[in-house]
């Protein structure tokens, strides 16, 4: 269908710096025409009940339909954000404050100290090693030569146990499907063939012979949509052709595994192999290098818990596990009987959720305390040394290094600090500042504070929101409330460039750490999963209403935004509260719950979300909130933007296309709804910064227009009054 909207724009510009408003009014007409959308009359039953699918020609990412669909729907959208009067503004902003040089903490491999830069404005990061500390860095590996359009990005990548060789993996136009090169690491020269097929894996190396790595059968039909559930580990021995790869693990027909990773010990004694059939929950074996007759050793053998060998010396394993323990803990036990009945407590379980790491002869626990970091240092005979003094209150990463180093690095960052780089006095327990960004950005001048909100059952939910010091809290700030809620994910403290340029511009950033994520460990994960995913919704919505209570905001200024899981998030808020917000900003979002997990690698995410086809009961709690499902005809659903990549072989972009294609035909009212496709891009990792920049410059360009503003709001000055 089309239809016009005419958009009636009240402008409002705030004076941040003065803490004053300003008000203009001005009308501003922009017609907008959406393309035609076919409808085919495609009917599924699920236990006695038919449900349509008007949109399931859109799934065939090969046809030419399709390709002319995202065409034209291209076109119509990026007509709409040209006409955004400050849409060079805010591109020109973004790309100014991305133009700092980026550095990331060195590690040891070999003769050689290796660290990622970027120097500002690089599609992709580059890798520089130096043999001495104060020689000058060398180019190692530049993924910016891989493609022109820096669209082919760098992924995992490993050296061998002498660090003599190195194999690194390739994605092209932001697939899954990766290709394995490898190097001769002295000479930068290739020395064999490119493994291709590889998809979900690490690279992990026997001595300086071969490798492990995981891979799918290439599957039937589009193998950026059709459905892969076979999990393979194979071994590639250096010199032989990929055909030759031996097969280690899975690939029987009786048992599926859909995820499954190889990994050798430090010391090259043990192989550790992990076996899911979804997100949540792994099996665990073991084999002894050392002794060439040795058979894979069951420590796991079945997917109740989530437990993995972090150490080991000799035949002593150190284990991760929430068996019996939903915050995680460390165990010890030999790997001639390693079953958990053999399990003895090394780091018992606490209150708070534990992400170990190791380095320099010690185990480092990292904490989340409410989202946010603390850290301890224990000896390997389980006893604690220290707890390690961090810069600030935030989010701190790293901790590891290999047995013999004496220091380590580690990050530290917030929502409105750049991440820094710390080097730390392993034996000492000493932190010094190694590396801070210079970058054209003042956190002084801007504050982060952490509430605590009730959610509609009673849960009490965390939330930080981040903004401009001496805002009013009139209810007329511009603000991004951004979520996840699943797969156990945690969203901790972190600067993000493009976040400082909205809150440059008067806005706040508001998150919430829903249930369903990791914040708060298993039980906080499970309470929002499957029956329970509603919980998710729920806090979600009530973040929003204490940040309008509060008069952070108002429904006439708040726009919602998540990705991926979070991409499911906005859609079920804005259908089920479409009075809540005035933009949504669903990214690469799962929005077909029925069929989610028919492609790709879906059905892995079961464990979170059920299946439409498990029972009627589930069937019918999944359809009450699927956002494709939930889209009503005569709704004013708020102005949104769907964004995704024509690569994405995740979350497949068809989920946005019937989503948006729903919203077209039933949206009632003047808000507009778009989608934005981006070409050769998938599900975001490895996006080059160019297009970066250039999706936020939109993102926020929608957001603020679909506000009422024509201008930015003002910039606060360096030094804030008051």
């Amino acid at each position: 269908m089309k239809k016009t909207i005419l958009v009636l724009s009240i402008i409002t510009v705030m004076m941040a710096c003065k803490n004053e408003t300003k008000e203009e009014t001005s009308k501003t007409t922009i017609a907008l025409n959406y393309p035609e959308t076919k409808t085919v009359d495609t009917v599924d039953t699920y236990f006695g009940t038919q449900v349509e699918d008007p949109y399931r020609w859109l799934e065939d990412d090969r046809s030419k339909e399709t390709e002319d669909w995202v065409a034209t729907q291209n076109k119509t959208t990026f007509g709409y954000l040209e006409n955004i009067p400050f849409r060079k503004d805010l591109k020109k902003r973004l790309s100014d404050l991305w133009n700092y040089e980026k550095v990331g903490a060195p590690f040891k491999e070999g003769d050689y100290s290796y660290f990622y830069k970027n120097d500002g404005l690089q599609n992709q990061y580059v890798i520089y090693r130096f043999k001495n500390e104060g020689d000058e860095p060398e180019v190692f590996l530049d993924p910016n030569t891989f493609s022109k359009d820096g669209t082919t990005s760098l992924g995992g990548v490993s050296f061998s146990k002498n660090g003599k060789l190195v194999a690194y993996s390739i994605s092209e136009g932001g697939s899954d499907w990766r290709k394995v090169i490898v190097k001769n690491a002295e000479t930068k020269e290739i020395i064999e063939d490119t493994i291709v097929d590889v998809k979900f894996s690490g690279i992990s190396w026997k001595g300086n012979e071969g490798f492990y790595y995981s891979s799918y059968d290439k599957p039937e039909g589009s193998e950026l949509s059709a459905k892969t559930d076979q999990h393979k580990v194979y071994y590639h021995k250096l010199g032989t052709p990929q055909k030759d790869d031996a097969l280690i693990f899975g690939g029987t027909p009786e048992e599926k595994h859909r995820y499954i990773g190889a990994s050798v010990t430090e010391d090259d004694q043990y192989l550790i192999i992990s076996a899911s059939v979804s997100t949540s929950g792994n099996k665990l074996f073991i084999k002894d290098l050392t002794n060439p007759n040795s058979k894979l050793v069951t420590i796991m053998g079945t997917t109740d818990s989530d437990t993995y060998i972090i150490e080991n010396v000799g035949s002593k394993l150190y284990l991760v596990t929430n068996l019996n323990a939903p915050n995680q803990k460390i165990v010890t036990v030999d790997a001639s009987n390693p079953t958990p009945e053999n399990w003895k407590d090394f780091i018992p379980e606490t209150e708070n959720v534990l992400s170990p790491n190791t380095g320099g002869g010690y185990f480092f626990a990292e904490y989340m305390v409410d989202a946010v970091s603390k850290v301890l240092q224990y000896d390997y005979d389980g006893k604690l040394i220290r707890e390690v003094e961090l810069p600030g209150v935030g989010s701190a990463n790293g901790f590891g290094a290999k047995k013999e180093e004496k220091e380590l690095y580690y990050t530290f960052t917030n929502y409105k600090t750049p991440s820094s780089i710390y080097k730390y006095n392993i034996a000492e327990g000493t932190s010094e500042l190694y590396r801070k960004p210079k970058i054209d950005f003042n956190p002084d001048n801007y504050e982060s504070k952490q509430v605590f909100y009730t959610s509609k059952d009673g849960t009490k939910i965390p939330m930080i929101i981040t903004y401009k010091k001496g805002i009013e809290l009139n209810g007329k700030n511009p603000t991004i409330l951004y979520g996840y809620g699943g797969f156990n994910i945690s969203l901790t403290p972190a600067f993000s460039i493009a976040n400082a340029v909205w809150m440059e511009q008067g806005g706040v950033y508001a998150v919430p750490n829903l249930r369903g994520g990791g914040e708060y460990g298993k039980k906080w994960h499970v309470a929002g999963t499957k029956m329970q995913k509603q919980n998710v919704f729920d806090d979600f919505i009530a973040a929003a209403e204490y940040l309008i209570e509060n008069k952070y905001t108002s429904s006439d200024y708040l726009a919602i935004r998540g990705g991926s899981n979070g991409g499911l998030l906005v859609g079920a808020t804005m259908t089920q509260r479409p009075d809540l917000m005035k933009v949504a900003l669903p990214a690469v979002g799962v929005l077909d719950m029925l069929r989610y997990h028919t492609f790709t690698a879906g059905a892995g995410w079961a464990y979170d979300y059920g299946t439409s086809e498990e029972s009627k009961e589930m069937f019918d709690y999944i359809k009450g909130y699927s956002p494709v499902h939930n889209v009503k005809a005569g709704v004013q659903y708020p102005a949104t933007l769907v964004t995704t990549g024509d690569h994405d072989d995740r979350v497949v972009p068809a989920h946005s296309f019937k989503f948006a294609a729903q919203l077209q035909a039933k949206q009632s009212g003047d808000n507009p709804t778009l989608i934005r496709i981006e070409t050769k891009a998938g599900h975001g990792a490895g996006t080059p910064v160019s297009k970066t920049i250039e999706q936020y410059a939109d993102i926020f360009g929608f957001t603020l227009y679909n506000m009422g503003y024509e201008v930015l709001p003002e910039k606060v000055t360096d030094e804030v009054k008051g």
